[in-house]
């Protein structure tokens, strides 16, 4: 069983920045894509921005510009630099992790609150 462990989470005020972390409990295979997606209360977890090994990047059309995800392969690990943070970014950050094979297969962070208040 994979497992991820995630870190970064917290209160910001808003135009703040927050940095995420999510890696691997012990050495493991290299995941093919890993990113981060996000919840709130009462709606479906939602894309916020995924990475490929090689470096190709994805990104919600809500957080261009303002986040970054970066992977770092040798540890096997994702982050989420989040900048000019708004109220709206509120929610529990969840990172994700998928194989080369087989295709379907995913694992899920425990989630990392991020909340953005004055």
């Amino acid at each position: 069983q994979v497992q991820l462990v995630e870190s970064g989470g917290g209160l910001v005020e808003p135009g703040g920045s927050l940095r995420l972390s999510c890696a691997p409990a012990g050495n493991i295979f290299l995941f093919e894509v890993m990113g981060w997606y996000r919840q709130v209360p009462g709606k479906q977890r939602d894309l916020v921005a995924t990475m490929t090994n090689r470096a190709t990047a994805t990104y919600a059309d809500s957080v261009k510009g303002r986040f970054t995800i970066s992977r770092d392969n040798a540890k096997n690990s994702v982050y989420l630099q989040m900048d000019s943070l708004k109220p709206e970014d509120t929610a529990v950050y969840y990172c994700n992790a998928r194989p080369f094979y087989p295709k379907d297969r995913q694992w899920w962070g425990q989630g990392t609150q991020v909340t953005v208040s004055s």
